[in-house]
């Protein structure tokens, strides 16, 4: 499934990394604990958090992540999206909670991470 397919699922929005809309992505991992998007996820996967900082995109970029989905809505501080298109890294938003987010993906077939 593609990040613009996903989004328009989770009725989102892109922040950053717009070019990248038509990538694929089959791989979903869901948490707000850095830490474990660093041992569990698996690279080129999506990420959904609810954690709206700067350590989300710099998390991203050391585990290779294809794209960060932020849930319920967040509102990001300028730097973070800044530093996300600097590494062309894809952020999008949307209004759902995580579970419902996780949910919509799994019933249209996306994999979870761990």
């Amino acid at each position: 499934m593609t990040l613009d397919e996903i989004c328009r699922l989770l009725e989102g929005e892109f922040l950053s990394g717009q070019a990248k809309r038509g990538e694929e992505v089959s791989i979903v991992g869901a948490t707000d604990l850095m830490s474990d998007a660093l041992a569990y996820m698996k690279p080129k996967s999506l990420l959904l958090t609810g954690l709206a900082n700067i350590q989300v995109v710099r998390t991203a970029e050391m585990a290779d992540l294809k794209a960060v989905c932020f849930v319920r809505g967040k509102q990001l501080e300028a730097s973070v999206i800044e530093e996300a298109r600097s590494e062309e890294l894809p952020l999008m938003r949307t209004p759902f909670p995580m579970f419902k987010a996780c949910g919509i993906l799994w019933q249209k077939g996306l994999n979870p991470c761990f």
